[in-house]
């Protein structure tokens, strides 16, 4: 009864989040849940994007039978607030479900799995020389920060965010970092990125402490897209989207200067998610350095998790080998080489966060381990 009560007034929700009007701003963490529903399924139509142009290519993925699983998997999306579940298992598809008038042909907005894709293209920029090394000064590749509290933190310290310069991450205060950096004004001629980051102090030498940082993932990217000559969106476009066959174009948010929102905010369906996980469990051959993801999806910093958990090149490492990219609100790309799997959940918790449907989430992980190796 419970469960039918969950699955009852999550179906209640989305018909009103489907009626309601969009988001009359891009301030995402003071939206209430039902604009969350409504703005998470068309970010194009509220913050300015940047288009992921697909090929005519698609790569296929096979047809299994469905994955048996000792779960209610209504119920579990219902208490996850999901809108989009897959499981792919040896690049086929075990399970697929969508929930809330969300389709297979709809896009729902990243938020942090966004990381993941531009530290891959940070892997593709150093396979193509564009950047020529991971212990390179970030302000070879960006002068306008030099000067700053960035100028001698590395490329491979702002890919593990170990750049030991002070941030708040807080999504509960509006007057954090990330609530504050994005709107900021841009200096006269600078990025807006770039112009609020290097006005942050040090907190420690570099390479010392690691700290989630939004604001170094968007560092990030426009350093990417400075060393390639390209926008993030045409370069994710032309090393993965196309060639390895996504099936529909994608969008990304772009920030008030012209560059990508590199830390956040990629909209692309369901199934173009668990291709880019595929892209990856695959191993990159051709775009990557061969040894880009044998160094990217391992621990390189310390999180202080109870649990193990690491992180990699803006990748969230477990003691086990799997990795996952994680957005808030319930976003995930999960993989698991041994076992051959690529999860992706989109959805809308009621919260950024929270221990509870993070624990269940990763229980629902297990279940999936577990039923894989049958």
């Amino acid at each position: 009864m419970k469960q039918l009560l969950i699955a009852a007034s999550f179906a209640l929700l989305a018909t009103s989040a489907a009626a309601n009007e969009l988001p009359k701003n891009n301030q995402v963490l003071t939206w209430s849940q039902a604009e969350r529903d409504a703005g998470f399924a068309h970010m194009d139509k509220i913050v300015p994007t940047r288009t992921i142009k697909a090929g005519g290519k698609v790569h296929r993925f096979g047809k299994a039978r469905p994955l048996k699983l000792d779960i209610d998997v209504a119920g579990y999306m219902a208490r996850q607030h999901a809108v989009g579940l897959i499981i792919v298992k040896d690049n086929k598809v075990v399970l697929e479900r969508y929930a809330a008038g969300f389709t297979a042909r709809d896009h729902w907005t990243s938020f942090s799995v966004a990381k993941s894709f531009t530290s891959t293209l940070a892997g593709a920029a150093l396979q193509d020389g564009a950047i020529k090394s991971l212990d390179d000064n970030v302000s070879n590749y960006l002068p306008d920060l030099k000067g700053s509290a960035y100028d001698g933190v590395s490329v491979r310290q702002l890919l593990t965010m170990t750049s030991g310069v002070k941030w708040n991450e807080d999504y509960a205060d509006p007057n954090s970092d990330v609530a504050k950096f994005i709107d900021a004004p841009a200096d006269p001629g600078v990025d807006v990125t770039v112009s609020y980051m290097r006005k942050l102090p040090r907190d420690t030498a570099p390479g010392v402490k690691w700290a989630y940082k939004t604001g170094e993932t968007n560092l990030l990217g426009v350093l990417v897209s400075s060393a390639t000559h390209k926008t993030l969106s045409a370069y994710l476009s032309e090393k993965i989207w196309r060639p390895y066959g996504m099936e529909s174009d994608a969008t990304w948010a772009v920030g008030t200067t012209g560059h990508e929102v590199a830390g956040c905010c990629i909209s692309a369906t369901l199934r173009d998610y668990a291709r880019l996980g595929q892209f990856v469990l695959d191993g990159g051959a051709g775009v990557l350095p061969e040894s880009w993801l044998a160094e990217a999806t391992v621990k390189q910093a310390e999180t202080g998790s109870k649990n193990g958990t690491g992180y990699g090149y803006q990748w969230w490492t477990s003691p086990d080998g799997t990795f996952s990219g994680r957005g808030i609100f319930g976003q995930s790309l999960y993989i698991d080489p041994k076992r051959k799997l690529v999860m992706v959940t989109l959805g809308n918790w009621p919260t950024a966060g929270g221990d509870a449907l993070v624990g269940e989430r990763a229980a629902f992980w297990k279940a999936v381990q577990a039923a894989a190796a049958e």
